[in-house]
Formats: structure tokens, C-alpha cells, sequence
């Protein structure tokens, strides 16, 4: 799993904390790599096992393109308005594609859960629809580090 976060250790979430929060979070921001070493970010539906995030994209993507070419990426997913509200997780590694791609639901034991937890969170299905469009890709982080203000007390964390 990955790398624990050094700095920050009063904001840190628990490990229960950090997957009910990633059960409940809907949108990531996903960053990958160019050619060109730029970097592009984009927003994505996401699903997390415990100790995976699996993000679906479509194959026709920038994203897919670049991961395909450079397996490395960093996803944020965050929240909050106010100061004392703003909770968070970044998770860097390397993606793994998982089944065919694009999916058209070919038998995949490792797709499994992910399937499972990706139709109950965003088509409150039991099984996945899958649309011959997009594909899994798993990022089983070398490094996550998290935060929540809420921890720091008091209006602006003081």
C-alpha cells in the first residue's frame, strides 16, 4: 500500500476515515502526463476497493492516450468551502488496465468488486452497464497523503 504521509499528521484521515470518504466522493481530478511533459487534468468518476482506485474512462481519451503511453498519474479527490471544512486525498503511482478495452463485460474476475461498487455508487445498479466505450484502469497508490481541517478545531482551524 502506500507510502504514509509525513507532514501533516494532525489533519491526516484514519484509514476508516479515508475509505468512507472515498465511498462517498463521486468526482476525482485525474492528472497524466503528455508527450510534451505537460501535464493534463481532468475530472473523472471513480470507485475505491479498500485499496484500489478504479477509474473508468473512456478509451478514446486524452487521458486514456497518455496513460497508455505513461503509466503515471496523481488523482485528488477533494472537498469543502470554508477553511475548517476542506477534507481531501491525493494518490500518485503507476495505472494497470484491467479487462479488455474498451469493456464490453468479457468475463474479468479482478473486475469483480470494482463493477459491483462502481454500479451501486452511480446507477444504483446491481450489475455494470457497459457501453463498449470504456475501460478500467487501477491505480494501487505508491504515495497518498490526506487531509481535513476539521481536525485543526475552531472557526479557520484555530
Amino acid at each position: 500500500m502506500a507510502v504514509s504521509q509525513r507532514r501533516g499528521r494532525r489533519i491526516m484521515m484514519t484509514d476508516e476515515e479515508r475509505d468512507a470518504y472515498l465511498a462517498d466522493q463521486r468526482t476525482c481530478r485525474v492528472a497524466t502526463v503528455g508527450a510534451d511533459g505537460r501535464p493534463h487534468v481532468g475530472a473523472l468518476w471513480f470507485c475505491w476497493d479498500g485499496t484500489s482506485l478504479w477509474l473508468y474512462s473512456i478509451t478514446r481519451s486524452l487521458r486514456w492516450s497518455q496513460l497508455s503511453r505513461d503509466p503515471k498519474i496523481a488523482v485528488v479527490v477533494d472537498d469543502g468551502v470554508e477553511y475548517g471544512e476542506l477534507r481531501g486525498i491525493e494518490l500518485s503511482g503507476d495505472v494497470v488496465f484491467v479487462g479488455e478495452a474498451p469493456r464490453t463485460g468479457e468475463p474479468c474476475p479482478e473486475l469483480t468488486v470494482p463493477e459491483r461498487l462502481f454500479a451501486a455508487k452511480y446507477f444504483g445498479m446491481e450489475r455494470m452497464p457497459h457501453d463498449g466505450r470504456h475501460a478500467w484502469a487501477r491505480l494501487t497508490p505508491d504515495a497518498l497523503t490526506s487531509w481535513d481541517f476539521g481536525k485543526l478545531g475552531g472557526p479557520a482551524g484555530s
